[in-house]
């Protein structure tokens, strides 16, 4: 992104490359960056230490974020000056599939970056599970409560209601409107407590 205030500076950690796509579409690019991970990362709980830093995904968000690794003594020592982004934050389908790449990436975060979590700067983006229709009037939904109240809401004639796989079945403008706008956008802030659990 073009603004180097990390404060202002959101990374998106998306699965895969039609998610990025729409999502570097969508975004502003002033404060919001892209980094597209390919397939599933290294579970860093049962690898071995040097398989982790051998992992290419896993060196792309270390240098995507600016970190550095700690020392040869203390590998897991970070050093978070150079920090980029204030926010950074984890952006996948809402199905099994991303729910363990949410996982996987906590898992990382909180075995080799836990300052980061501690710093609040960890978080996961939810976004919509339905769209209902009716005409011109639109109502984006997170679960199946939110899209039967929007289905009585607009009427059950004329109705249609899209469920979305995933995150690449959303345009661009559909992507910034539900999951990156800040003005409208639900996301979860990662705390120790929750990535222990």
């Amino acid at each position: 992104c073009s603004d180097k205030d990390p404060a202002k500076c959101e990374l998106f950690l998306v699965e895969g490359d039609s998610a990025g796509g729409s999502a570097k579409q969508g975004r502003k690019n002033k404060f919001q960056a892209i980094l597209p991970l390919r397939g599933k990362i290294l579970n860093v709980e049962k690898a071995m230490e040097h398989r982790v830093f051998d992992s290419e995904e896993i060196m792309n968000i270390y240098s995507a974020l600016g970190v550095k690794i700690g020392t040869e003594e203390d590998s897991k020592a970070l050093d978070i000056s150079k920090l980029r982004y204030g926010k950074i934050i984890i952006m996948t389908d809402a199905d099994v599939d991303g729910s363990h790449i949410d996982t996987l990436i906590m898992t990382f975060f909180f075995r080799y970056m836990q300052e980061l979590i501690k710093g609040g700067h960890l978080y996961i983006a939810r976004a919509p599970l339905f769209l209902v229709k009716r005409g011109k009037q639109k109502r984006y939904c997170w679960n199946e409560t939110e899209r039967d109240l929007a289905i009585e809401e607009l009427g059950t004639k004329g109705v249609s209601t899209q469920r979305y796989k995933g995150l690449g079945e959303m345009n661009a403008e559909q992507l910034w409107e539900t999951t990156m706008n800040p003005e409208n956008r639900i996301l979860e802030q990662v705390t120790i407590e929750s990535g222990a659990e």
